[in-house]
């Protein structure tokens, strides 16, 4: 069969669709792996490393300016060695490479472009080029290899040092000790760099940052700041009025490029929307805003719609892009919401700010909200409930409008981190709202990481797709799934999800830990060598996998009795202690576990017949410091011996392992907590 492609490379193998989309360009490219090290190395050739992901706007920009063009391929293919790389499937790599280019550069983003020697060893690099800077620099840069390599050496050797000393952790031998005073002073630092009008931090482009906010939700309650709460709150509405949350889908895009929540970056990406989604889902029950829970539903339903397949697994991303145009699938204008919302245009038309305030570009319209409900009822004179019927009406004809179009592209692989980060959001929701078909696709989730990913030694795989799994997992897998299998042993008390917790845990203090620093590595000790071996620190968009593990440790060792778990959480928090001081957003994963240590933290154990009934009902009172543990029958978990009373369903809320006296109500038991 003749292929219909003028060009095919070595990525046509590849399962990840980044790769396969530059599999037909006229450049050369091949896939990160042993082989292609060592073509560079017997060749001799400069190592070109771009780096990207498929649903990056800027990548498919670059991709169509210089690397379909055959002139720029040619100048590429006879002078490096170019390797592609989707930044998904291998963090690693863009660990490596991103750190280079920001010491460069002092910036970075995707895609990330980076010439290294043969072994690997950087010494020059960039983000996104227009054509011709490309070629100049390309060229340039092949000549001063060629006529003076001992000068790239030199660099490469000065630059490795810097990648190596960046996030570079020393063991803090100092008493461990965490006070409310040094988290305080840290926050109203913080809390000047925030936007208490629209929300965020201040000035654009604006990111939900769902981590970070994770932590000041629970840091306002526990010390009862209501500057922080307010934040909190005026973000969360703003985001969800805003033209980053697809008002008629439901699902929030990555980022804003404006300072209003407006104008997104229309990628949506499974980490965001599920980190979102837990975000939401314990804002709702701290200010009871119906709001939070329609944005929850209306997310997840998109989630198990567009981003689920059939074997309960979550795929990465929906393209920014549609037609090779960004936006194009969601921007509106105001003749096509004329003719398909014929008789409520005047109210649609105001409920979605269809006017110069949702005006974008090219006569098109980004819908966004600025009045609640109740205001928008009281103008046309209707009540909610009318107001409410007209808005799914909208949103169906708008919806079945929409599907007609060309639509953005799906990225299909399954990446075990993120998986564990949607699971996590599917429990939360279902411990917030006690919808049992959210805590049903959980499992199925689930399941599916146990027996697709998850082999008998505790070992993970990192992706999956077409029913293969491929690259040896990452230390955000295993922190992540081991979080997300407390969370649904909380929901289910199944003692299954902790013991497959525990393997996790087990498994990655085998291959990841340093025993030197107490902290982990990124890669395992498996994997080939790089030019540097990482240890990923700082908490971004998703948290590091440092501070998702160490909580994970923590909490595993107050439900399993182990003192040496939880000493190893609190000596990575205490490592990063003297880091806070400089920028405590960068560590809010490392502030929630500290706040365990400064607050009360309960153990809330309930069992009985009725135990994960009267879970449900306990976890309606916003507590954000406690571990839920339980049994149906007797179960010989330490916390729960002699605790199985026939007939009743007793609550104990104990801190420290010492429990007060049991209560069989419910709310006798919520005053207990704070």
């Amino acid at each position: 069969m003749i292929s219909k492609h003028k060009y095919t490379n070595a990525l046509i193998n590849e399962t990840s669709p980044y790769l396969l989309q530059h599999a037909h360009n006229p450049v050369n490219w091949y896939p990160w792996n042993e082989q292609t090290l060592q073509l560079a190395k017997k060749t001799n050739k400069l190592l070109l490393i771009s780096i990207g992901y498929s649903a990056c706007h800027w990548c498919h920009v670059m991709e169509h300016e210089s690397f379909e063009d055959v002139a720029i391929a040619k100048v590429m293919n006879d002078n490096f060695i170019c390797i592609k790389v989707d930044r998904e499937e291998r963090p690693d790599i863009d660990q490596i490479y991103m750190a280079a280019v920001q010491l460069m550069n002092q910036r970075g983003g995707w895609p990330l472009n980076c010439i290294a020697l043969p072994d690997g060893s950087p010494f020059w690099g960039g983000t996104y080029f227009r054509k011709n800077d490309w070629l100049k620099k390309i060229q340039e840069i092949s000549n001063i290899y060629l006529n003076e390599p001992s000068r790239v050496v030199e660099f490469c050797e000065r630059l490795n040092k810097g990648i190596n000393e960046v996030e570079n952790i020393i063991l803090n031998e100092n008493k461990i000790e965490f006070y409310s005073s040094d988290l305080k002073k840290m926050v109203d630092k913080w809390y000047f760099q925030l936007d208490n009008n629209e929300g965020g931090s201040k000035g654009s482009p604006k990111f939900p940052m769902p981590n970070a906010y994770s932590f000041l939700l629970k840091y306002g309650h526990l010390s009862k700041s209501q500057e922080i709460l307010d934040h909190v709150k005026i973000t969360l509405d703003k985001m969800a009025y805003g033209g980053i949350y697809d008002q008629i889908r439901g699902g929030f895009s990555r980022y804003s490029v404006d300072n209003f929540w407006k104008v997104p970056h229309f990628e949506k990406m499974l980490y965001d929307n599920a980190q979102l989604v837990s975000l939401y889902s314990n804002a709702f029950l701290k200010f009871k805003d119906t709001l939070y829970k329609d944005i929850v539903f209306e997310t997840l339903d998109f989630i198990e719609k567009e981003l689920m397949s059939d074997e309960g697994a979550f795929y990465s991303a929906l393209d920014a892009d549609s037609e090779g145009v960004e936006g194009k699938f969601y921007v509106w204008t105001k003749s096509e919401i004329q003719a398909i919302i014929k008789d409520d245009i005047d109210i649609i038309s105001d409920y979605y700010n269809i006017n110069k305030i949702g005006f974008w570009e090219h006569a098109n319209y980004i819908l966004l909200r600025k009045k609640s409900k109740e205001e928008i009822a009281k103008k046309y004179d209707i009540t909610i409930k009318q107001l409410d019927d007209k808005i799914i009406l909208w949103k169906e004809k708008l919806n079945i409008s929409r599907n007609k179009r060309i639509r953005p592209g799906l990225d299909d692989k399954s990446l075990t981190s993120w998986n564990g980060l949607m699971l996590s959001a599917y429990v939360d929701a279902y411990m917030s709202f006690g919808e049992d078909h959210h805590l049903d696709l959980a499992i199925q989730n689930a399941n599916f990481l146990i027996n697709k990913q998850l082999s008998e030694s505790g070992k993970l795989w990192h992706s999956y797709k077409q029913n293969k799994s491929t690259i040896n997992g990452f230390l955000e897998d295993y922190a992540l799934v081991a979080q997300a299998f407390i969370k649904l042993y909380e929901a289910t008390l199944d003692e299954k999800w902790l013991n497959y917790t525990n393997k996790i845990i087990q498994y990655s203090l085998n291959n990841f830990y340093d025993k030197n620093t107490k902290m982990f590595y990124f890669t395992s000790s498996i994997d080939p060598k790089l030019v540097a071996r990482k240890m990923e620190v700082n908490d971004n968009v998703i948290p590091s996998s440092n501070s998702v593990m160490a909580n994970a440790l923590y909490d595993l060792g107050c439900l399993l009795y182990n003192n040496e778990y939880k000493q190893m959480a609190l000596t990575i928090a205490n490592n990063i202690k003297p880091e806070m001081e400089k920028y405590i957003s960068s560590y809010a994963n490392y502030s929630s576990l500290m706040l365990k240590e400064i607050y009360p933290f309960y153990e809330v154990a309930v069992v009985g017949q009725e135990a994960k009934k009267k879970i449900l009902e306990i976890n309606k009172r916003y507590s954000p410091n406690k571990l839920f543990v339980g049994s149906i029958y007797e179960s010989s978990l330490k916390l729960l011996k002699g605790k199985f009373i026939e007939g009743e369903t007793m609550i104990y809320i104990c801190e420290n392992r010492s429990c007060q006296l049991p209560t069989s109500i419910v709310a006798e038991a919520k005053k207990l907590l704070k």
